[in-house]
C-alpha cells in the first residue's frame, strides 16, 4: 500500500470517535462549499436587458427569448428582464429589429405596412394615433415618469368653417414615481405643443395618477403667469446673493458657520417714459431769409446835329435849333434779412421692463467661536474646554461692511448700516437629522454592505472551511494517555496492580497493555522517549 495511504489509515486508527465525527462533518462542509462555489462560478453574469416594461412588452420579449433558447431572469416586479452580459447588446439589436419593446401605444410603425383603400378620416386618425404613441414613449423616458398617455384633439378639416377660433387641445396622463418638479411638467407641455401644429402650451393639460392637475400653476395667464415668473425671478436673485455671501464667509468662518438670507425688492412694473426738455437760454438758428432791393436814378440830355453843318456858324438863312428836354432814369436798392431761432429741446424715450432691483437687505447669523480645549496634563483628568470669547463689536461691524460691499450697496450719508445688513452672533443648535432620513441612510449603508459582502462571501466561506479542516487535521492527534496498570485476574497468573502505592512495570504487564491498547501505548512511549531526550 502507498505509504501516504498507510499513514492516513494509521492516523485514522489513532483517532477517537468524536474526532472522527468532527472530521467527517468538516469534510462534508468543505465538499458542499466547494460544490456551491463551482456551481456559482459557472452561473452567467446577468445584466439588465430592459427595465420598467409593461406586461405586454415583457411577455413578448420573454416569449422571444424562450424561442431562441436564451437564459434569462425576470425581476420581482415583472418589468425587468436580465440576460447574460455577453448577449445584452446582440439581443437588444435583434429585438429592436422586431419592434420590441413596442411601448404602450402604437407609433409611426403603423404606416410601415401599406394599406390601400383607406378613407381620409382613417388616415388622419392613424396619424393622430402615431403622434400620440410617439409622444407617450418620449415622455415615458423622463426621470420620475413611469408611464404616460397622450390624447390630442384636433379640429376637423371643413371646407366651410362654422366656428371660428377652434384650436387643437391635448391632455397628458402620467404615472409618476414620487414628486415631479414643475420644470419637468413645463417641459412636457412644450414637448407636446411643439409636436402638434397650432397647439399652444396653455392648451396642454398634465394630470397624474392621483388626479392632480400639474399644469394648472404653469398656465400663461396675463396676471398669474407674470406674478409666478416674478416670484421665481426674485427667488433666483435672492439665492444668488445669499450664495455669494456664504461662499465668501465660509473660508473665513468655516463650513456651516454662517447663515445668510437676502431680501430683494423687485420692480414688477413696466413703463415707457417720454421726456422733453427745453433750454430757454440755449437757442439755435432754425431758418434765415435775406431780401435785397436796389433802385437808381439817371438824367440824360441830347445835343444838336453832328457833322460839318452843325459846326458851321452863321449860315445865311438858317434858323437856330430848338433845345430838347432831358430824360431821367430812376434806380432803387433795398436789402431785407429774416432769421428764425429755435429753443434747444431734448427728447428722451426710456422703456423700463419689470425685474429691476429697487433695494437689497440681508440678515446674517454668525456662529459663536468654538470652545478652546484645555491643555492636557499628565496624570490628571481632562479639564472641560474653555468658552471662547465673543466677537467684539468692531469685528461684527467689519463683517457687516464686507457683506454690504459684496451686495453692492451704497449707504447714504448718515444711514445706519444695521438697516441694510442685520448681523448677529449666536450659538448654533446641533443639527437634528430626521428619523426617516436616518433610517433611509442606514438602509442604504446596509444594502451597500450586503452587496459588497455577497461578492466575497462564498470565497470567504470556502477559505474558512479549508482553514478549519486543516487546523483540525493537524491538531487531531491521539491523546497522550499514560500507561494504565491493569487489574488482572488472579487466575491468569499475571501481575496484579495494588490499589494503593506504586506498581512496577514488568515485561508481562507491558505486553498485556500493548495487546489491549496499542495506540495509547505507542503515544506514551513516544512521549517518554522525547522526555528522556530533553532530560
Amino acid at each position: 500500500m502507498n505509504p501516504f495511504l498507510q499513514s492516513i489509515v494509521a492516523l485514522w486508527g489513532q483517532l477517537g470517535i468524536n474526532q472522527r465525527v468532527s472530521l467527517i462533518v468538516a469534510a462534508v462542509a468543505v465538499a458542499g462549499v466547494v460544490t456551491g462555489l463551482t456551481v456559482w462560478s459557472n452561473q452567467p453574469d446577468y445584466q439588465l436587458l430592459y427595465g420598467r416594461l409593461k406586461e405586454k412588452d415583457a411577455a413578448a420579449i420573454v416569449t422571444n427569448l424562450q424561442a431562441q433558447g436564451v437564459k434569462h431572469r425576470v425581476g420581482l416586479t415583472g418589468g425587468n428582464i436580465y440576460v447574460p452580459a455577453d448577449q445584452v447588446h446582440r439581443l437588444r439589436m435583434e429585438l429592436a429589429a422586431k419592434g420590441l419593446p413596442g411601448g404602450d401605444g402604437v407609433g409611426y410603425e403603423i404606416f410601415d405596412k401599406g394599406q390601400f383603400g383607406l378613407s381620409d378620416f382613417v388616415q388622419r386618425t392613424n396619424y393622430n394615433r402615431a403622434i400620440q404613441g410617439e409622444l407617450a414613449r418620449t415622455i415615458g423616458q423622463l426621470d420620475g415618469v413611469a408611464s404616460a398617455r397622450v390624447m390630442i384633439v384636433q379640429p376637423e378639416n371643413r371646407l366651410l368653417l362654422t366656428e371660428q377660433g377652434v384650436k387643437p387641445t391635448a391632455s397628458v396622463f402620467i404615472e409618476v414615481n414620487g414628486r415631479l418638479e414643475s420644470e419637468a411638467v413645463n417641459s412636457i407641455r412644450h414637448l407636446v405643443a411643439n409636436a402638434v401644429q397650432g397647439l399652444s402650451p396653455d392648451e396642454v393639460a398634465v394630470v397624474d395618477q392621483r388626479g392632480r392637475v400639474l399644469s394648472s400653476e404653469l398656465k400663461e395667464d396675463p396676471l398669474l403667469g407674470s406674478a409666478s415668473s416674478l416670484i421665481r425671478y426674485r427667488q433666483q436673485v435672492e439665492d444668488y446673493f445669499a450664495k455669494k455671501i456664504e461662499g465668501m464667509l465660509t473660508p473665513v468662518l468655516g463650513v456651516g458657520q454662517a447663515i445668510v438670507r437676502v431680501s430683494a425688492d423687485i420692480d414688477n412694473e413696466s413703463a415707457t417714459l417720454i421726456e422733453d426738455k427745453f433750454d430757454p437760454e440755449g437757442s439755435v438758428i432754425r431758418s434765415q431769409t435775406n431780401t435785397e432791393d436796389s433802385n437808381s436814378s439817371q438824367e440824360a440830355r441830347k445835343s444838336g446835329a453832328t457833322g460839318v453843318a452843325a459846326n458851321t456858324p452863321g449860315a445865311p438863312g438858317a434858323a437856330a435849333p430848338a433845345p430838347e428836354a432831358p430824360s431821367v432814369t430812376n434806380a432803387q436798392n433795398r436789402k431785407n434779412q429774416t432769421i428764425s431761432y429755435e429753443i434747444n429741446r431734448k427728447t428722451t424715450n426710456v422703456k423700463r421692463n419689470p425685474g429691476g432691483i429697487k433695494s437689497l437687505s440681508a440678515a446674517v447669523f454668525v456662529a459663536a467661536r468654538p470652545p478652546v480645549p484645555a491643555p492636557v496634563v499628565a496624570g490628571q483628568p481632562p479639564a472641560p474646554p474653555t468658552p471662547a470669547p465673543a466677537r467684539t463689536p468692531a469685528e461684527l461691524d467689519g463683517l457687516r461692511r464686507i457683506v454690504i460691499n459684496a451686495l453692492g450697496l451704497k449707504p447714504a450719508a448718515g444711514q445706519n448700516l444695521e438697516e441694510l445688513v442685520s448681523l448677529q452672533e449666536t450659538a448654533f443648535q446641533p443639527v437634528v437629522v430626521d428619523e426617516q432620513i436616518k433610517s433611509m441612510a442606514k438602509e442604504s449603508r446596509v444594502q451597500g454592505w450586503v452587496e459588497t459582502a455577497s461578492r466575497y462571501l462564498a470565497v470567504a466561506i470556502a477559505l474558512g472551511a479549508f482553514f478549519i479542516f486543516f487546523k483540525m487535521l493537524r491538531t487531531q492527534r491521539p491523546e497522550p494517555v499514560p500507561v494504565e496498570l491493569l487489574s488482572l485476574d488472579g487466575s491468569s497468573g499475571g501481575s496484579r496492580a495494588a490499589s494503593n502505592g506504586p506498581v512496577s512495570l514488568t515485561p508481562e504487564l507491558l505486553n498485556e497493555l500493548i495487546r489491549q491498547k496499542p495506540a495509547n501505548v505507542g503515544t506514551a512511549l513516544r512521549d517518554w522517549v522525547a522526555a528522556a531526550k530533553r532530560n
